[in-house]
């Protein structure tokens, strides 16, 4: 897959509009019941740039990264606002929002997520771009020291920690993230007057599976 680590401009990706989505398969029986089944195990994400561009100078710049890109040729990193934070949105980052794995005396390498939960159900998302520097870790409740304790490779999600946590431990991160997205689309299609007219191009955005 070719990627460029690069993030489309978040202020340009303020305002537009997008979330999860899930494919089910949904079978209806003789008797009228339901079968659901999904071939999904992870849910994958859609957005529309256009809807954040405010002015021909937003569109103009959402034009040159599309060309940098080759369309959808090359991946990209995008900012959900909605959800960014490996905690609430409103609250600062602590190394206890998540537990990323438990430690068995051997690993030292764990894959970042985050976890959905609502009710007695939850969902676990592997989290592949960190931001650069973001990253907090510790283990067992002891927060541990960036570039002495741990590393971290941002273009895939994975903490490596210097010494293997201990058997049962805890192994916990607070971070940001983003998405990693393709254009939709290769061809966007402008106009001044109708933009001006208060429309906006349609950008589709789709998330990379990797």
């Amino acid at each position: 897959m070719s990627f460029h680590e690069i993030r489309f401009p978040p202020r340009l990706s303020l305002g537009s509009i997008g979330g999860p989505e899930r494919l089910t398969e949904i079978v209806t029986l003789a008797n009228g019941h339901e079968e659901r089944n999904t071939p999904w195990a992870h849910s994958r994400r859609r957005y529309d740039a256009g809807v954040g561009m405010r002015s021909l100078d937003d569109v103009g710049e959402m034009i040159a990264f599309f060309e940098a890109r080759r369309g959808q040729l090359h991946g990209f990193r995008w900012k959900d606002w909605s959800d960014y934070k490996s905690g609430r949105i409103s609250a600062e980052r602590t190394f206890r929002d998540q537990i990323i794995g438990i430690g068995d005396g051997q690993t030292t390498v764990f894959q970042l997520s985050k976890t959905y939960t609502s009710g007695e159900q939850s969902y676990t998302r592997p989290v592949k771009k960190p931001v650069a520097r973001s990253v907090l870790a510790g283990v067992q409740d002891d927060e541990l020291t960036f570039e002495v304790h741990y590393d971290v490779d941002n273009t895939n999600g994975l903490v490596t920690f210097a010494e293997p946590p201990d058997v049962g431990a805890n192994v916990t991160a607070g971070f940001e993230f983003d998405v990693p997205v393709r254009f939709d689309t290769d061809v966007i299609l402008t106009s001044v007057q109708t933009f001006q007219a208060g429309e906006v191009p349609d950008v589709p955005v789709v998330e990379l599976r990797s």
